[in-house]
């Protein structure tokens, strides 16, 4: 008997949008305590997910990525933060292309 591979889902810590790991962008705080961009998912340490650019300008306005993460972030981390996942997602093809 051949087993479905279960789909493993994460929740939004915006808006709380539950949808599969791909699907969402997420946030790491390893074990230094520096906090990245994770564009493959797969980074050891605390994880974050927010599912648009839109829900995480909501979670560094409600400093939701900060309770997530359980660290404390600057302005200066929140923009560099912004950067390396408007770079990494302009790479990635959008959902609703065909």
């Amino acid at each position: 008997m051949d087993r479905e591979k279960t789909k493993r889902c994460r929740r939004c810590i915006a808006c709380g949008l539950q949808e599969t790991k791909g699907a969402l962008r997420r946030f790491v705080r390893r074990a230094d305590g520096t906090v990245a961009f994770d564009p493959m998912g797969r980074a050891p340490g605390r994880g974050a997910y927010v599912c648009s650019e839109e829900c995480y300008q909501a979670a560094r306005k409600g400093r939701k990525l900060e309770r997530a993460l359980r660290t404390k972030l600057t302005d200066e981390d929140y923009d560099r933060l912004a950067g390396e996942m408007s770079r990494a997602t302009d790479d990635r093809p959008s959902e609703n292309e065909e």
